[in-house]
């Protein structure tokens, strides 16, 4: 078995270094599971680098707390790549993370931060001296006004290899520009990104879905629809946009087709716990609520932790009469949830079903 053999990726933003259909192709080979977004059953979380140029800074250090919160790993593109066994691990690592920081005095979340788009010659320790060199530069130039964020970009605007820039005298030229000096002159690190295997046709699918995203954000969701029914066209294997069509789809009021999308997407995915929870959600609207349980119930059976789940299939068994396993389904709920209004709400049905059970016993 491989190193990814089990583990389930998800992508956030388009990676620039590798077409996200072979990574998917490739990951599948090696008996692992690759979609785009994040979902609940993602353990390992790839940055992808154009995301430097989609989103603020702010918002992708945002994402990426929230990635290591929920327990998920986060990692690089590299770091995914050698994870494929796709590209080599450089040699001479020998640096532990803490022993860098220490010495370039580089901040840890912003070091944390140019590892996740590949910045260093490693993406995780150890390190070698040519990414202490690298570190003790960008310190320079973070505590100069720079940001993170225009050093990731700048360093993959550079020809060659991450490595060679520690040969350069790095500038900061306000705050989202970085520049070499050569000799007298200074000089835009141009040239090509550092891995541009990527294709038109793979171009138009990550630029597709991101339009997509960018309408759903903005609420226009027939014209969200429209693109993610566009990336299954190009792509029919990508559960998550079949998902994402479903999702707009329900909030354009269109639900019969929504329902379809949720098969769709349970079609590529079975265990797709999030598809199986908006499906039920549909169901009980429209009043199946025998089919909503069934639904939730698979939900539970793919995560069982999910605890929206769990309480929207309390609240079904209550209102059908079911006290008793709505009392067990709370319970649970409270395992995984104390401090919220659903955890009070749950607290409060419990001690209702144990006040109905002892009257009916006394009765």
């Amino acid at each position: 078995m491989s190193g990814v053999a089990g583990i389930s990726f998800g992508i956030l933003g388009p990676l620039a270094a590798f077409p996200r259909r072979l990574a998917a192709r490739e990951v599948a080979r090696q008996h692992g599971r690759l979609r785009s977004g994040v979902t609940r059953r993602t353990t390992v979380v790839v940055f992808g680098r154009r995301l430097l140029d989609r989103v603020g800074e702010a918002e992708i250090a945002g994402r990426h707390d929230e990635q290591r919160r929920a327990g998920r790993a986060a990692i690089s593109e590299n770091g995914f790549l050698r994870r494929l066994g796709v590209l080599a691990t450089p040699a001479d690592g020998t640096l532990e993370r803490s022993a860098l920081i220490e010495q370039s005095r580089l901040p840890a979340r912003d070091f944390d931060l140019l590892c996740l788009f590949d910045a260093f010659e490693h993406d995780c320790e150890p390190f070698s001296f040519r990414d202490l060199i690298l570190a003790k530069k960008y310190a320079g130039l973070i505590a100069g006004g720079a940001s993170w964020a225009a050093i990731a970009r700048s360093v993959h605007r550079a020809t060659g290899t991450v490595a060679s820039l520690t040969a350069l005298s790095l500038e900061r030229q306000g705050r989202d520009a970085i520049q070499a000096r050569l000799g007298g002159d200074l000089s835009e690190l141009d040239g090509q990104l550092l891995l541009p295997i990527g294709r038109a046709g793979d171009d138009e699918l990550e630029q597709c879905f991101e339009a997509a995203e960018d309408a759903e954000a903005e609420q226009r969701f027939d014209d969200a629809a429209r693109l993610y029914e566009r990336c299954l066209a190009i792509d029919p294997a990508d559960a998550v946009a079949a998902f994402n069509r479903a999702n707009c789809l329900t909030a354009a009021g269109r639900r019969a087709a929504a329902r379809s999308a949720y098969l769709e997407a349970l079609k590529l995915d079975a265990e797709f716990a999030e598809a199986w929870f908006n499906l039920a959600g549909l169901d009980r609207e429209d009043g199946r609520t025998e089919t909503a349980r069934r639904h939730l119930e698979r939900a539970i059976g793919v995560d069982a932790d999910y605890a929206d789940a769990v309480y929207n299939l309390a609240t079904l068994e209550f209102d059908a009469g079911g006290l008793a396993r709505a009392r067990v389904l709370w319970a649970r709920y409270l395992e995984l949830d104390t401090g919220s209004d659903w955890a009070r709400n749950a607290a409060r049905g419990i001690r209702f079903v144990d006040l109905e059970l002892a009257q009916r016993s006394a009765g």
